[in-house]
């Protein structure tokens, strides 16, 4: 399986994802997919969103799981935050839509 997100999303104007509220869960149902990935809970991690400069946890993403994978938004512009596809053997995780993420480990 391949998978290539080349170019760019269709842009939609504010508020276009409002109507679809009820389509959605929290960022906590990433926990599972992303423990495959990393070692830790990284729905704990905060990070800083490049389109709207708002700090927040995975667990505070807005998840949408109609995609051809998990597509997780920020609840402060509805940019696209975290995007994360599974094949059979290996994981795409495109983070481009985050600064950087805070992962608190543990001593």
């Amino acid at each position: 399986m391949t998978v290539s997100w080349s170019g760019s999303a269709p842009t939609e104007g504010p508020g276009a994802h409002a109507s679809r509220a009820d389509e959605h869960i929290d960022g906590n149902a990433l926990a599972g997919s992303l423990r495959e990935v990393f070692a830790v809970d990284v729905t704990v991690a905060s990070g800083r969103c490049v389109g709207c400069g708002r700090v927040d946890t995975v667990a505070g993403l807005v998840l949408y799981t109609q995609a051809p994978g998990l597509v997780a938004r920020c609840p402060g512009c509805d940019g696209v935050v975290l995007r994360l596809v599974r094949g059979p053997d290996r994981a795409w995780l495109d983070l481009r839509g985050v600064t950087a993420l805070e992962i608190p480990l543990r001593p």
